[in-house]
């Protein structure tokens, strides 16, 4: 059935219940036999570094203390990193995805994006009681930085209410009814009279943003069809009521959007965010005009400065033929083309369930629409600064905040190169699988250099892809992840060696 991975994917993001939760609560982390710790705060030296501004790699001596770049020297350095081979980008974001939105969706998945790489993070439509188990795990040193949307606005028929009904019920429990959600998980609205009168539920959810659904609005012969029973949205007025009563009270709306005549929709309301580009999939086995922007519209969704989230991946996780894939891959690309010719704010989202951003990454690569240095620019700086406005992400400058990746590659060479970091180092905390990350902070010179050497491919081989999560890396990464860990905690022979080297040069 088409919807069979939708329900999953919503089962677990907007209603897990107690059983499903019980069942999976044993469950191994993904991608991960041993979580990721953070260091204490460490004073560094980043010597011949060569990080990321965009475009290209700027090369020099950077400092962290307290957690953010400088460029004076401080009086103690805890660690002083050799980086002549190794390049360094802001960590990675993810824009719109749904699996951090439980306890058990942090348990789960919180770990895939650390490996990943993937500090930032928006969950896009959880519900209060769920969310709120995640909030205590995350905003951490050791975690992913979150950002929340707890109110989410569809229809009386709207999406997600399907896959909602569809969830399976106890021996001799009665079927599962909208009433069941209705301003529960989902707030339901069909007129703009209902969105005045329902407005003052949202404030009490504490969302950062407000999410609408707008699913198949051109389509007005859906409206009593059982077959579209949960898979439509608001009508364009309702939704226009809505965006105005959130920007009354200065609260950002993002629209989850399935057609071309939707995001039209959504821009004409005044939406701040987009959250597909439309022809990830075909709901009623639409054809690819449905889904095909035109220039006006993607010149209006810049000039508006509406943020839009790529979304392309979850192409791949809907059941469909061969011929239909291409079609839709074909109008992905082409809208994509069309909004940055236009000058459109393209954000980095995935709607990827079972992972996260990075596989972002890799299928917009395939789309070829791209370049690997627009694609880590989206990734790695556009991303985490609309995530969180308010701080100094994403950059090597006096007072960013020192969080970065080292790679043991150019990954403007080769994107892969981004799959198997060296090195995770959050606001100047190192991150790393061993129990004794205090050691860290007298971690040798040669740490990293150790670790490229042991990560680098042979000569004319191609390096692997290794998948976040260890199965499907290649040994190689693998062994690259494991070296630079351990040397930097001091806990391999030659690491051990090094600290002991290291603290009798300092002394």
């Amino acid at each position: 059935m088409l919807y069979v991975l939708r329900i999953s994917v919503l089962l677990t993001s907007l209603a897990l219940g107690t059983a499903a939760q019980a069942q999976t609560a044993a469950a191994p982390t993904v991608g991960q036999s041993q979580p990721f710790k953070a260091s204490a705060p460490l004073a560094m030296e980043l010597h011949n570094a060569r990080w990321f501004d965009g475009q290209g790699f700027q090369k020099g001596t950077l400092y962290v203390v307290d957690g953010k770049f400088t460029k004076a020297r401080p009086k103690r350095i805890h660690r002083r990193l050799e980086l002549r081979d190794q390049y360094l980008i802001p960590p990675l974001a993810e824009a719109n995805n749904h699996n951090l939105q439980s306890g058990w969706g942090v348990q789960t998945f919180g770990q895939r994006y650390l490996q990943d790489g993937v500090f930032y993070a928006a969950m896009q439509c959880g519900d209060p009681d769920s969310i709120a188990s995640a909030r205590p795990l995350l905003n951490q040193p050791d975690s992913v930085d979150v950002s929340f949307t707890t109110a989410c606005v569809t229809s009386s028929d709207g999406h997600p209410l399907a896959p909602l009904l569809a969830q399976p019920v106890a021996e001799g429990q009665a079927p599962r009814q909208v009433s069941d959600f209705a301003d529960r998980q989902l707030l339901l609205v069909d007129t703009p009279e209902q969105a005045q009168q329902k407005w003052p539920l949202v404030a009490p959810r504490k969302t950062d943003w407000l999410k609408i659904i707008l699913a198949y609005s051109d389509r007005p012969e859906l409206r009593g069809d059982p077959a579209a029973l949960g898979r439509l949205g608001l009508s364009p007025e309702t939704a226009a009521a809505l965006v105005r009563l959130a920007h009354k009270d200065r609260l950002p709306v993002s629209a989850h959007v399935e057609t071309a005549s939707d995001f039209r929709a959504a821009l004409e309301a005044g939406v701040d965010q987009i959250g597909h580009v439309p022809g990830y999939f075909a709901n009623f086995g639409d054809g690819p005009e449905r889904f095909r922007l035109d220039e006006a519209t993607a010149a209006r969704a810049a000039s508006q400065k509406t943020q839009v989230l790529t979304a392309t991946v979850a192409n791949t996780l809907f059941p469909m033929s061969e011929e239909q894939r291409q079609a839709q891959r074909a109008v992905l690309a082409e809208n994509l083309r069309l909004l940055k010719a236009a000058g459109a704010q393209l954000l980095l989202g995935s709607d990827n369930f079972p992972g996260t951003s990075l596989a972002e990454v890799h299928h917009l690569a395939g789309l070829e629409v791209f370049s690997p240095a627009e694609l880590l620019k989206m990734a790695s700086i556009s991303t985490p600064r609309a995530l969180f406005p308010k701080r100094r992400l994403a950059c090597f400058d006096e007072g960013c905040e020192a969080s970065f990746l080292v790679l043991v590659s150019n990954p403007l060479d080769d994107l892969h190169t981004l799959d198997k970091p060296l090195m995770r180092i959050k606001q100047g905390r190192l991150l790393t699988q061993l129990d004794s990350v205090a050691e860290a902070s007298d971690a040798s010179t040669e740490a990293t250099a150790v670790a490229a050497k042991a990560a680098k491919p042979a000569k004319g081989k191609k390096a692997g892809t290794a998948k976040a999560g260890g199965k499907g890396g290649s040994k190689t990464a693998a062994t690259a992840r494991k070296t630079s860990a351990g040397s930097a905690a001091g806990k391999s022979p030659r690491g051990a060696a090094a600290v002991r080297q290291g603290t009798a040069k300092r002394r």
